[in-house]
Order: structure tokens, then C-alpha cells, then sequence
């Protein structure tokens, strides 16, 4: 009897084993086509992701995500959040992938998968334009107090420095803070400093003074992801076309692409 009961429980096991092998895990990819569309999680970041006149998204990184959905059969949506929240945001599947000028830090890489680097950057002091001559180097801005996106890369060279901050909801913000005058400084990509921060721009009161690091821009998706491949494999068609050369050219931006191979 027990000899029975013991190649019954045996069989079962197997039985178990082997609809478990059976199961289908559903790749990231499919989950995309499946539903048609690619959540894209962004702030406004010009000139990565930002509105146009008719409130749609545009930027280098908007109209690159758009490309690399079209070419999976889907569209592209584009979902404003929290970057502090990114990674939650990403494995509750309430978007899709990071993809808004996001350096590729120790800490994105081990909470993410993450593609090859795309973009070279480096996060930059902002000032009052008046101001300026004094504050041309890091050891400079060290007494300074700054405002930073929340858990940008730009906080991360801050805390490096030692100099006191008040973390903010986004990049905008920080300028905002300083133009207001409730803070000395902010540090924010070179990209949008480019775009948004002297003589022209929304903000021609500010300027960008001294670089405190270089990096390379990556997007995120989440840990186990097949579309990691997918998009490296659209990166070097799109650079190898001239299509990424293209986009990049547009918005000003095309001397700091990363060659793909």
C-alpha cells in the first residue's frame, strides 16, 4: 500500500512538473503588441521630452521612443512621473520603460535593465547670470545651496560635493528655485541647460557654469526584459540609417550621440 501511495504522489509530482514546464511566460515584447502601446515614462525635459504648442510630446527622446514603437507595431504613449518613483512605477506595469535622458548610475543599473548608452551628457552648475564669474568651479559652489530633481543624478553630484540641497519635484523646478531666489543654485543636465537657461530662453536670468561629471543616457526597462535587445538592435539600425542622426540634429543635440555598433 504505502509503495502505491508513493509512485501515486511520484506521478503527481511529474504531472506537476510538467504543466509547470508547460506555462508560457509572456515576454515584455508581446505584453507591448498585445495592448498595442508603449507607456513611456518621462518628466519634462527639454529637449528630451517636452510639449509643443498643441500640447503634444516631442524632444529627442519622445520622438525616438515614437520611432522604436512604430517599429514594433505599436504607438507610443507618454506618461509624466515621479523620478523618484521610476523603478516602482516600472514593475507595477503602469508604464512600459524609463526613457527621459537618464544616466546610467550604479543604482539605475541595478534596479533596471538597461539599454547601451545612446547619449553622452554631464550635469552642470546653474547660477544667476550676475553671478557667475564667481562660481566657475566645483570647489567654488561647494558653500552654495542647491536645488535638485529628486533622485537624479544631478542630487547624486551634489551629495559628492557635500553642499546642502532641497530635492524638488523636476528639473523645471530647480530653475524655477533659482531664479526665485530661494536657491543659490541647481544642478541639472547639460542638455536642458543648453536649451533652457540663458539669453533666448525662458529662463534668461540663469546661466550654466562648471561640469561635475560626464555620463552616458540609458533607458530603463524592467529586469528580465526582452525589449532590452529589441531596442539596442533598433539603436544601431537607427544610428546605421541616419534616422537617430536625424532626430538628433533637429533639436540641436547631434555632436553627442553615442555610436552604435
Amino acid at each position: 500500500m504505502k509503495r502505491i501511495l508513493t509512485l501515486s504522489l511520484a506521478v503527481l509530482m511529474v504531472l506537476a512538473l510538467a504543466a509547470c514546464g508547460g506555462e508560457k511566460t509572456e515576454s515584455d515584447l508581446q505584453y507591448i503588441q498585445d495592448k498595442g502601446t508603449l507607456v513611456v515614462g518621462i518628466t519634462e525635459f527639454e529637449p528630451m521630452d517636452y510639449t509643443d504648442d498643441n500640447g503634444n510630446w516631442i524632444g529627442f527622446d519622445a520622438d525616438l521612443a515614437s520611432a522604436f514603437a512604430e517599429s514594433l507595431g505599436v504607438q507610443a504613449e507618454f506618461q509624466v512621473i515621479e523620478w523618484n518613483n521610476k523603478v516602482m512605477e516600472l514593475n507595477d506595469k503602469a508604464i512600459d520603460v524609463v526613457w527621459n535622458g537618464m544616466t546610467l548610475t550604479d543604482d539605475v543599473t541595478a534596479t533596471m535593465d538597461c539599454s547601451n548608452p545612446y547619449f553622452n551628457n554631464a550635469q552642470v552648475v546653474i547660477v544667476k547670470a550676475d553671478k557667475a564669474a564667481d562660481y566657475q568651479t566645483p570647489e567654488s559652489v561647494k558653500n552654495l545651496s542647491f536645488a535638485v530633481e529628486n533622485g537624479s543624478a544631478g542630487m547624486d553630484q551634489v551629495a559628492i560635493l557635500g553642499a546642502s540641497y532641497t530635492p524638488v519635484e523636476d528639473q523645471a523646478t530647480a530653475l524655477l528655485e533659482v531664479s526665485a531666489g530661494t536657491s543659490d543654485a541647481a544642478v541639472i543636465d547639460y542638455l536642458m541647460a543648453v536649451a533652457t537657461v540663458g539669453e533666448g530662453t525662458g529662463h534668461p536670468d540663469l546661466t550654466y557654469t562648471c561640469e561635475l561629471n560626464s555620463e552616458e543616457y540609458g533607458v530603463g526597462f524592467r529586469q528580465g526584459s526582452d525589449l532590452v535587445e529589441a531596442l539596442n538592435d533598433f539603436f544601431v539600425q537607427s544610428y546605421e540609417d541616419g534616422t537617430m542622426q536625424t532626430i538628433a540634429d533637429r533639436y540641436g543635440i547631434g555632436e553627442k550621440l553615442v555610436a552604435q555598433h
